[in-house]
């Protein structure tokens, strides 16, 4: 559907893009996911034809795209300030596309009207000012303005970074829904990594203007290819030398020059040990309870490990309670590590 092949994107003597290539399939919810200035952005404007690489193409369903004025390329774009026209009705902002393309009257009341209702905007909130609606609403109606005029492709940049936590929840599960609804093949940039793991089918992971990894959300919480990506991609802890060393004793060799970290969740409190499992006894030091879990700071002497607990509202352990947190060595990511890692 969408391949980038050999990207490469330079402003002025910095290379913000090297050597770009990803390849989205057809209907894919494929999200771009890194730190601000990793070149996620960068990647996506170019797609859209806002900015056009020193070297390699942009191929969509086989054409070569590259070139070609961003009006003609087909692509439907939800910017993170959404770019609406706040004097505007929602109506005349969502039929914009269509006045623009010449469709008739009739063609355009009837689309407006379908995508509208397809979004959960009211008829009586099409004929409100977008300047009246809540954040969430006008996030609406920036979707709708994209759909309304049937585009093989949207893109979007970071559309719910401007709302509350609570409201970017609900709406993230809207917009997954309204994807698969309209099948369409969507490129999504964002920095939130929950974010990126609960809508996407497959995510590239940037660093720098590089692709660290591409994979599913699974693949790249689970099984992290870079040392960056495991890092970056939800919590976790680094294994100190002497964890290293006691595991290492235990039967399970670790290279002592590598990095070696585990999860959260694959850290146990005083659960009963299976064969090959370590018991290392620890206080504990601090907790944060969250409702559906607990997260447990735990001193082992030489570290503090984070450890969550599912909550059961019965097994809560106390500030200073001597525990045992249980670690299988097979839940350990290893990595050479790169020159800035070494250097922390």
């Amino acid at each position: 559907m969408i391949q980038l092949k050999d990207i490469v994107v330079k402003f002025g003597d910095f290379t913000a893009l090297h050597n770009i290539n990803v390849h989205v399939k057809e209907g894919e919810f494929f999200t771009f996911l890194g730190p601000s200035g990793c070149g996620k952005t960068t990647t996506l404007r170019t797609i859209t034809g806002f900015i056009e690489p020193v070297n390699g193409t942009v191929v969509v369903k086989g054409r070569d795209i590259t070139h070609v004025p961003i009006e003609d390329r087909n692509i439907g774009i939800v910017f993170q300030s959404y770019a609406l026209f706040p004097t505007m009705t929602v109506y005349d902002n969502i039929a914009f596309g269509l006045k623009i393309k010449h469709f008739k009257k009739a063609e355009i009341d009837r689309k407006v009207r379908e995508i509208a209702r397809k979004v959960d905007l009211s008829d009586e909130q099409l004929k409100k000012a977008v300047s009246q609606l809540s954040g969430g609403q006008q996030q609406r109606v920036a979707i709708a303005r994209a759909l309304v005029t049937g585009p093989a492709i949207i893109c979007m940049d970071e559309p719910l970074s401007n709302l509350d936590a609570k409201l970017r929840v609900q709406l993230r599960n809207e917009l997954k829904k309204m994807q698969k609804e309209f099948g369409i093949t969507t490129i999504y940039v964002t920095h939130d990594q929950e974010e990126a793991l609960t809508l996407s089918d497959r995510i590239a992971v940037f660093n720098k203007g590089y692709i660290e990894q591409i994979g599913s959300p699974n693949e790249v919480y689970n099984f992290s290819q870079t040392e960056f990506v495991c890092n970056f991609i939800g919590d976790i802890n680094r294994l100190d030398d002497e964890l290293v060393q006691l595991v290492s004793d235990s039967g399970f060799a670790l290279d002592s020059n590598m990095h070696h970290y585990v999860r959260l969740e694959r850290l146990h409190v005083n659960q009963e040990t299976t064969e090959g499992q370590l018991a290392l006894p620890g206080v504990v030091q601090s907790r944060e309870y969250y409702g559906l879990y607990i997260k447990y700071y735990i001193d082992l002497g030489h570290q503090i490990v984070k450890v969550i607990e599912k909550n059961d509202g019965v097994k809560i352990y106390e500030e200073g309670q001597e525990v045992k947190v249980v670690l299988d060595p097979h839940d350990i990511m290893s990595y050479v590590p790169s020159e800035e890692e070494a250097a922390k």
